[in-house]
């Protein structure tokens, strides 16, 4: 059922799964049914029911279905988060349930890689074009002297361009290259030749068109089946992909390509806990099968690989105003899109882009950008 927000919100039902949304509520800043920006809107009487019975997945899936709105969930979600609900908004059923598939199941396995570019990536170029901006960068943008996307985005390309030290004639490998961003500019700006890698067929033919002309080459292809030498490293928001139980050999196979004087640039959204799980609902709509990495999956994995961690830079804060950016675009150019695409993803995308700014907004999420070589004689001195 799908409730039509133009008739106003209902009025609370008095029952016992209301009382305890309300209970759990208190002292968060966010009320039902009240004025400011980040109250919940609520236009279903189901909606208690279904988000304490489903979690994070009830509460997703219930705004989708048009049970409830919010005129700032990016708000609303950051004060529940500073508020303590992230933990308590999984169900004990999905968070066993995560569990017992990561342990018994490699979620990420090469037979698996390409869920994600097939569910979301291959989504549709013309979503993405609209959302990003003209680098195509889908991931955080580096806000430190930028005043817009745009700007953010050509400054945290060319941060990961100084941290590697490019030099004219260098290879450089692109882990996860998406549409091309990174290999476009390093190859224009630094004079390098980029191999750039992605699972997203979506994405590999129009990373193809913004390269041509350019010493690009793109490939359809999982990590795991790379060959070479390569004097240095990038991977840009594909860690997320990897899976712990591929974190071994995702470093084991950068140590193998990497040239004995090289550097790696690992740049990937962080968790704050080593806790093997994910939101059900980003698992279920936006990115399957992905799970975030903490501090310590990347360092005991890194260590066994024996890479030498040379700098490591945290500006997850910068991860808000990106997403806020993403949102204002795809709200801007929706209409130009709308007749290919139903109203159930645009709220999807919505929902999407705006809890994960509330996520790190709230400190809850991390963005990191990780240098690694394989023990370089001299001094690393990072660029900032």
């Amino acid at each position: 059922m799908t409730s039509d927000s133009r008739i106003g919100p209902i009025a609370l039902p008095d029952t016992r799964a209301r009382r305890v949304v309300e209970k759990l509520l208190e002292g968060s800043g966010v009320a039902l049914n009240g004025d400011a920006p980040q109250d919940l809107q609520i236009f279903h009487p189901d909606f208690f029911s279904r988000a304490l019975h489903q979690g994070t997945l009830g509460l997703g899936e219930a705004y989708m279905d048009g049970w409830w709105e919010c005129e700032r969930i990016d708000e609303m979600a950051c004060r529940l988060l500073r508020h303590g609900l992230g933990e308590r908004a999984h169900t004990r059923s999905e968070r066993l349930m995560y569990r017992l598939q990561s342990g018994f199941f490699n979620l990420q396995s090469k037979a698996r890689a390409y869920i994600v570019g097939e569910a979301h990536y291959d989504l549709g170029n013309d979503l993405f074009e609209r959302m990003l901006d003209p680098t195509m960068c889908y991931s955080c943008g580096y806000w430190k002297e930028a005043d817009t996307l745009h700007e953010a985005q050509r400054a945290k390309l060319e941060l990961a361009c100084r941290k590697l030290d490019l030099a004219p004639g260098m290879k450089v490998l692109d882990i996860g290259c998406g549409w091309g961003s990174f290999a476009e500019h390093a190859a224009r700006h630094h004079g390098v030749e980029v191999t750039g890698i992605t699972i997203s067929r979506e994405q590999a033919e129009l990373a193809r068109r913004r390269c041509a002309g350019l010493p690009v080459e793109i490939r359809l292809q999982d990590y795991r089946d790379l060959e070479g030498h390569y004097d240095r490293i990038v991977s840009i928001g594909m860690f997320e992909h990897v899976g712990h139980r591929n974190y071994p050999a995702y470093f084991h196979t950068v140590e193998r390509l990497l040239d004995e004087d090289g550097l790696f640039l690992l740049h990937t959204i962080g968790s704050n806990s080593s806790e093997v799980s994910a939101d059900p609902w980003i698992n279920k709509y936006i990115f399957p099968n992905g799970v975030l990495p903490s501090v310590m999956h990347i360092a005991r994995a890194s260590e066994g690989a024996h890479l030498l961690m040379e700098d490591w830079q945290n500006f997850g804060p910068d991860y808000d105003p990106t997403l806020m950016a993403w949102l204002e675009n795809f709200d801007a150019h929706w209409h130009e899109i709308a007749h290919r695409y139903n109203e159930r993803t645009r709220r999807m995308f919505r929902y999407y882009l705006s809890v994960c700014a509330g996520a790190f907004r709230s400190r809850d999420l991390q963005l990191w950008q990780v240098v690694f070589s394989r023990g370089r004689r001299g001094r690393y001195d990072a660029p900032r």
